[in-house]
Order: structure tokens, then sequence, then C-alpha cells
């Protein structure tokens, strides 16, 4: 096939770019990890108000600009791109499309308009203990409390858990599962941010004891459809994610190639060195053509969007962490330390690969929709 973007996705990608390079450049993510801070909120401000990025993949109908997959995933890998540190994974890939994957409309009605304008943060709670993304493990359960629910259980490895507003809970109703509001200060819940690899992206531990919840039901099929085809959407705005962070990886690799001297020649003259960026620069093609064309068949409804969405899982998530080793092995000794920015993108492409679960887990799903 061929893929191109129209004159308005790159006027989108170019304006984000700019922003970013101009107020979310490495420096300011340093600077907020050190102050455990999850976002600047004047760039975040800026970001709604601005450009309106919060709103990108909302309806028009609930303040947003109704775009899909394929914008967003421009708008991800120019933040992959800078490892921006902010709450925008959590609160439109994961809350926000799954809010408009069920399309409730009390729900929509009430959360949707704060998402875009950027005053409310979200996240969608999923994995628990064992870590699985598999909706099959979740164990949570939401019981009929007047008129709401009362939810108990243990949530892991939440994106922005422990700052989220709005938490968007996973968890079974009569044996069947169910997807439950919960707002993020609610009695009952416990939360505390967790020691991980990646520090640009908090994940966090959220206890329930007897919460209350709102239930989230979805216009048309069944919520575990619903939330299927929300993971997919994540799945394949975080394959963005990935391109953007392993074109800078290369980028940094090849610009130090050129400046690195040893035996008095630049090591990018050498065998080994060329040989090294070249297998880097095949990876993240292969990364950024499995994405694209992912959030191209998400866009238009294709009947393999879901093979494609797990195809682009498992090859991004691979192509990234080897990506970000190379650019490590490239500069040397220098890559391995705390001043350098090469660790930041490896830890990055390490959480990443693992978030939704393992590249052989997408590739087991991939054998299982193809019928192998």
């Amino acid at each position: 096939m061929t893929f191109t973007f129209s004159d308005e996705q790159l006027a989108l990608r170019a304006a984000v770019r700019r922003f970013l390079d101009e107020t979310s450049a490495i420096s300011a993510a340093r600077g907020l990890l050190e102050s455990e801070q999850s976002r600047d909120p004047t760039v975040w401000s800026q970001m709604a108000g601005q450009l309106g990025l919060q709103g990108l993949a909302i309806p028009e109908s609930y303040g947003g600009a109704g775009c899909g997959p394929v914008e967003l995933g421009l708008v991800m890998e120019e933040m992959g791109r800078v490892l921006l540190v902010a709450p925008y994974f959590s609160t439109i890939v994961l809350a926000g499309q799954t809010l408009t994957t069920f399309d409730d409309d009390t729900a929509n009605a009430t959360w949707l308009p704060r998402i875009a304008d950027g005053s409310l943060t979200a996240t969608l709670a999923l994995a628990e203990e064992s870590g699985s993304w598999e909706l099959d493990s979740v164990e949570a359960t939401a019981q009929t409390d007047g008129a709401g629910y009362a939810l108990s259980g243990v949530k892991m490895f939440v994106p922005d858990g422990d700052s989220a507003d709005l938490l968007l809970v996973v968890a079974r109703v009569c044996g069947e599962l169910g997807l439950f509001a919960v707002d993020g200060s609610a009695r009952g819940v416990q939360r505390r941010r967790l020691e991980a690899l990646d520090l640009t992206r908090p994940l966090a531990r959220i206890e329930f004891a007897a919460a209350p919840a709102e239930r989230i039901l979805p216009r048309s099929g069944s919520a575990t459809t619903a939330l299927r085809h929300a993971l997919d959407l994540a799945i394949v705005g975080l394959a963005a994610e990935q391109v953007g962070g392993a074109q800078r990886c290369l980028d940094m690799a090849v610009d130090y190639a050129k400046v690195r001297v040893q035996f008095g020649r630049p090591i990018g003259s050498f065998q080994a060195i060329k040989h090294k960026c070249a297998d880097m620069l095949l990876k993240v093609e292969f990364a950024r053509s499995a994405a694209y064309y992912a959030g191209s068949a998400l866009a238009d409804e294709e009947v393999d969007a879901d093979i494609a969405a797990a195809l682009a899982g498992a090859y991004c998530s691979d192509a990234y962490s080897s990506v970000a080793k190379a650019n490590i092995q490239v500069h040397g000794g220098i890559g391995f330390t705390w001043e350098h920015d090469s660790h930041l993108y490896l830890k990055r492409a390490k959480s990443s690969e693992l978030l939704f679960g393992t590249p052989a887990d997408e590739r087991e799903r991939i054998a299982d929709l193809v019928g192998i």
C-alpha cells in the first residue's frame, strides 16, 4: 500500500514538534524528575489552550477535534522523541479513548469536555498483582451499593495512577467484566507511586476498599469487546511513541559517530559502527511502517486492525529496546553515565516493552487471531 500524510497532518506534526522543542526539551524532563512532578502545569495548559492536543481524539460534540488514531499517532511520535513528562498517554491514549470507545452518553458528557480542555487528568486501571493486561486476569470486583457500586481490589502498574483525577477501573460485576469510574480522591482509595525503571512515566499501585464507583456501559456490544478495542488503540498509540523514541536514539548515535574521533578519524567511518547504525535505521523504519499501518487500519476499521495492532505492539517494542541499547554502545562509556540522556531512552524503551505484555505475548495473540 502507499501511505502518505495530508497537508493538515504534516502541519500538525510540525506544530507539535516546534512546541515540544520550545517547552519540553529533555532538560525540562530532568527538572520534573528531580522534583517528582507528573507534569509542568504551564506546559499542560498551553498544550490544551494553544494546540488543543488534549482534545485531539475527542469527538467535536464534547469539545474535541474529532481526529483519529493516525493524528494521535503523529502526536505520540513527537512526544516520544522528547520523552515528554506529562499524563498525556494515560489521560488521552488510555482513558480518553476508552471513554470514546464505550460511548456512554452520560459518562462522555461528564468527563470528555474536561479532558479536552485540560482541566481533568485520567487513567485506566486494569493490571493487577500478576502484572498482566489480559482481560481474563481481572479479579477486582464491584457490588451494587444503593444507586451506585462499591469497588474492591488492587490495581498495579497504573500509568500516572498516583496523580490522576479520574480512575477508570476494570472490575467484575456478577461475573462479567465492567468499566467503572472512580474519583481519585474518593474514600476507600489508597494510591502509592511505585519505584519504576522508567522515571519519566510514573506507575502506581492503587487499592480499592469498597470505593464508590459509577458504572460505564458500552453503547453496543459487551464491555469485553469495547475494552479490547480500547487496548488496541492504546497499543498503537504506544507504538507510535516508541517510534519517536527510537528515531531520537538513532539520531543521537549518528550525530555522535560523526564527531567522536578515535585513532585520528571519526568513529562513524569504521565499518562496525556503520553496520550498527544501518541496522538501527532498518529497525526504526520497519517499526514506523508497522505503527503507521496499524493506526490507519484502526482509523479505517479494517478487518485485520486487531492483528495490525498486535504486530505493531510486538515489533515496535523490540525495535525501540534494540535501538536504545545500540545507541548506548555507539556512545561507549559516556552512554552509561547519568548525565547523558541515552539511559533515559533505554529505560523508557524497556518499560514500554512490558507495559501491555511482552512482545512474545503479542505474537501469541497474533497466532490466535490468524488461527495458527
